[in-house]
């Protein structure tokens, strides 16, 4: 297969307190690239966020390849992500491409294989390179866990309608980063995870900025790997003290107000009202919050 200008890559993980997910996600990489073109070069950039379980050390003695960059503690996923980017920058080699990968992901032999062609399709169907997202499979359920989808307009309304894999890829313009490849050609002109986000939306708003400037985010065919689907509350119980909800509402593993409005006033400004209400409803009357999903749930 020909690669297309696309040969010498930099992957980018940020974990966290996660050792025997991360270990397993290397190894799964590590096997897929040796199915590679020996003319493929890979450098992995790894942030460890002050993990306490021995994660740098146990990566260290299994796989010394892997550039460990230590993190402060408090970068989260967006954050951690920005700095592995940032740091593959500052490198002397210029890399074709950044994959992004979350490191509880475990990696099909063949993903690269998929994004390859991709790329490929984007180069021949637009004439540029873009950004390719590989979906996952949650292992127990089987279901497609992450991936990407379309931003569709209903009435005053943008609601994402998901996007399943098929055998050929298919525009998107919206994407999780479990697995995703960024092209040097975007971030020349779109750039990487903006600095507001700390946790959640830096993919999306990534993704969202690139399909804006009219460049190709692509869906690649099949499943690239497998990850479970994160089981986060969207909100606390009526139990929970006022307190609490509050904190909640601003954490960064909570609804992150600050980051969720930002992301909002950035791409979908007229809907912005509705949400505001809505996250103030969620920790404010909790109860009120869970009568109305139940009730929009059921219309659906």
């Amino acid at each position: 297969m020909k690669h297309f200008d696309m040969n010498r890559i930099a992957v980018l993980l940020t974990s966290y307190n996660r050792k025997e997910n991360t270990l397993k996600c290397l190894g799964s990489l590590q096997t897929a690239i040796t199915r590679l073109s020996q003319n493929m070069h890979f450098d992995i950039f790894l942030v460890d966020d002050g993990s306490t379980d021995g994660t740098s050390v146990s990566i260290a003695k299994s796989f010394p390849e892997v550039k460990i960059i230590n993190g402060s503690g408090n970068l989260f996923w967006s954050g951690g992500m920005r700095l592995a980017w940032q740091t593959s920058l500052s490198e002397i080699i210029d890399y074709d491409g950044y994959l992004l990968l979350n490191d509880d992901v475990v990696l099909q032999k063949d993903f690269f294989e998929k994004i390859l062609i991709t790329h490929e399709y984007s180069l021949k169907k637009f004439g540029t390179s873009g950004i390719y997202s590989c979906a996952t499979k949650d292992p127990v359920i089987q279901n497609v866990s992450y991936g990407g989808g379309i931003i569709k307009k209903i009435l005053f309304f943008k609601k994402l309608k998901k996007i399943l894999p098929g055998e050929e890829p298919q525009v998107i313009n919206i994407a999780n980063a479990n697995i995703l490849l960024v092209t040097k050609n975007v971030v020349e002109k779109v750039g990487i995870i903006d600095e507001h986000y700390i946790h959640r939306f830096g993919d999306y708003d990534l993704t969202l900025r690139a399909s804006k400037q009219n460049i190709p985010v692509l869906l690649c065919p099949g499943i690239g790997g497998f990850c479970s689907k994160n089981k986060i509350g969207f909100w606390m119980p009526q139990k929970s003290s006022l307190r609490e909800r509050i904190n909640y509402l601003y954490h960064p593993l909570g609804l992150s107000y600050n980051e969720q409005i930002y992301y909002l006033r950035k791409h979908f400004k007229f809907q912005l009202p509705y949400y505001f209400i809505m996250l103030w409803m969620k920790t404010l009357f909790p109860v009120l919050w869970k009568v109305f999903k139940l009730k929009e749930e059921l219309r659906t």
